[in-house]
């Protein structure tokens, strides 16, 4: 298994896409099994050329990508600016699925798993071949939550990462490339088996705030009760206590966490799954939030700022760096909010940086998307405000 990602910022696409394919023949004379592309709303009028663009220059077998609001490749992160960027693999004993899906044609909540694995065009043989997926989706045609739940039921125990395409405001506008297409709406993505592990790193990058809560009222994604007393009231109790600096922080990063599987006690981080608040009614002291709960869960606030991100992205770089692999990653995808990067870290290049230290030269590449997708203990959510890595190493040592 080899990996090389690389990244061009020339303004003609032409010559972008020429610069990146001579870098990836510096690095291995035959084509690569599986090409990711990612290029910035900047290349939008050559969109539709890439995959035959990329065909002939490159010639890989395999090709998925999408459009970034930013990219990230060849060890940099680039921002608000244009760029191109392409990850290689060679995957010798990989099988290889592209696909592509629309909304229109998604099976319902109570379809068995055939009917999402038809839907898929990815077929399960035997309990020990689910492959895992690389996920990307348009977020203005494909409901991805209800996406990555059929698949999780589908597909039990398959790691699935992605992101959501960006880098377009309207329905339309953003670019999916697979099965040598290019899409504007609907999910691509591949599924891969066989010689390969995907091992997933979600780094939610938010801190507690006071105490556990059990929710005692709820209906949908309403809050009404915590530990019975109005949500509202409840809250501004909380804020109060806070010290100023958090009192302040809170008015633009205020999240909150919710623990999923009943068996978890919250006394851990990892414990719960971030979500964001949607609305608050002052009058009835009730808090929509973006995640539907049931009374008797419990929930934490929690704040979000640079540092408390970047101290949860090195803990858990650090704690999958320290674990016993019968063989080291050769390569990464990195999928990280729009809100991430520059924006909250005040400096370029931040999350790249940080796993590069971890791993060494490593190569990583991949996208700001419009939401990003991953699991937590087990399940796969879509997610707001984190980075998500997806890193590859062989099942064997021998290739």
């Amino acid at each position: 298994m080899r990996w090389v990602s690389v990244l061009s910022e020339k303004a003609d696409f032409h010559k972008a896409v020429r610069e990146c394919a001579a870098k990836i023949r510096e690095s291995q004379e035959s084509p690569p099994d599986l090409l990711f592309a990612f290029p910035s709303p900047h290349h939008a009028d050559d969109y539709d050329k890439i995959p035959g663009l990329l065909k002939k220059e490159i010639g890989a077998s395999t090709l998925v990508g999408c459009s970034g609001g930013g990219i990230i490749g060849g060890g940099q992160e680039v921002e608000h600016r244009r760029a191109l960027a392409l990850i290689g693999a060679w995957l010798p004993d990989v099988t290889l699925k592209p696909f592509h899906v629309t909304q229109e044609n998604m099976p319902g909540p109570d379809a068995p798993p055939k009917a999402w694995r038809e839907w898929m065009g990815v077929p399960v043989n035997s309990p020990d071949s689910i492959p895992d997926f690389l996920l990307l989706s348009d977020p203005f045609s494909l409901n991805t939550e209800d996406f990555t739940q059929g698949l999780d039921f589908a597909y039990p125990g398959a790691v699935k990462v992605g992101g959501l395409a960006s880098g377009a405001m309207q329905p339309g506008g953003n670019a999916l490339f697979a099965n040598g297409r290019r899409y504007d709406r609907g999910a691509v993505g591949v599924a891969l088996s066989g010689n390969v592990v995907i091992d997933p790193i979600v780094a939610q990058g938010c801190r507690p705030i006071g105490k556990p809560l059990r929710i005692t009222r709820s209906e949908r994604n309403l809050l009404i009760e915590l530990d019975n007393k109005k949500t509202l009231d409840v809250l501004e109790t909380l804020i109060e206590s806070l010290p100023l600096e958090d009192q302040e922080l809170a008015k633009t990063s205020l999240f909150i966490g919710v623990i999923k599987d009943s068996a978890r006690s919250g006394e851990s981080k990892r414990d719960y799954l971030i979500r964001n608040l949607v609305g608050l009614d002052p009058k009835s002291g009730v808090l929509a939030i973006g995640a539907e709960v049931r009374p008797g869960q419990t929930i934490q606030f929690h704040l979000r700022d640079r540092k408390t991100s970047a101290k949860d992205l090195r803990e858990r770089l650090a704690r999958y760096h320290e674990r016993d692999q019968p063989a080291q990653p050769q390569g990464a995808l990195l999928f990280s909010c729009l809100g991430r990067g520059e924006h909250l870290y005040l400096e370029p290049n931040h999350d790249t940086n940080m796993f590069l230290e971890e791993f060494g030269k490593i190569p990583v590449g991949g996208f700001f998307c419009n939401g990003e997708i991953g699991p937590v203990d087990g399940n796969t959510y879509l997610h707001g405000f984190t980075s998500c890595f997806g890193i590859f190493r062989p099942m064997e040592t021998n290739t």
